[in-house]
């Protein structure tokens, strides 16, 4: 790979291109000429940094990966309880997925898609992986009933993707305090109660 060429900012460009084209066009609506022009770079450059269009959306998942995984526990403090860092959870996802609304579009194309069984990322660590272990420590120290982590995770991220989506397709507008109190409701069914 020739390092002259390399351009952190080019690389981005072409991910938020493909991002937002898959996100209005889907996968198949999105050939790598359209996306390079989308991005303002040589169809050429495109090949460069991803040597074929699935290794450009394998790319794009990691990257969309690592943005959710960032977002997920911002602000996390170890030190307040469990229910607060729950809802900072909660909140944090939901809010990354409204302001984000093309990482949802593609995150559902993509599941539902032949990619995600080839894709070594998901040989390596679940996607949700990081919100597992927080509810393993959570029923590891008392704090949520014992369930399934696989019949957790998806019931709270269900729940994250379903409000994001009412909120991003106008169907309810959340408010901080709307949030709270969907976060409450699952919070209410997952904690164990101490008498």
């Amino acid at each position: 790979m020739n390092v002259q060429l390399d351009n952190p900012e080019k690389k981005e460009a072409i991910l938020q291109s493909t991002l937002e084209l898959i996100g209005s066009n889907g996968f198949h609506g999105s050939p790598m000429s359209l996306i390079a022009k989308n991005a303002g770079v040589a169809a050429g450059t495109i090949y460069h940094y991803f040597p074929s269009k699935e290794v450009l959306i394998f790319e794009l998942y990691a990257h969309i990966k690592k943005g959710i995984e960032q977002a997920m526990f911002k602000n996390d403090d170890q030190h307040q309880s469990f229910q607060h860092r729950f809802f900072n959870l909660f909140i944090n996802v939901c809010s990354y997925y409204i302001r984000n609304p093309n990482v949802l579009t593609f995150l559902e194309q993509y599941t539902s898609s032949p990619f995600v069984k080839c894709n070594p990322i998901h040989q390596k660590r679940n996607f949700n992986q990081e919100m597992i272990d927080f509810f393993n420590y959570g029923v590891e120290n008392g704090h949520l009933k014992k369930i399934d982590d696989h019949l957790l995770a998806p019931v709270f991220h269900g729940t994250i993707i379903s409000t994001a989506k009412h909120h991003i397709t106008g169907r309810y507008k959340f408010t901080q305090e709307s949030l709270l109190n969907v976060a409450q409701i699952i919070w209410d069914g997952i904690k164990v109660n101490k008498s």
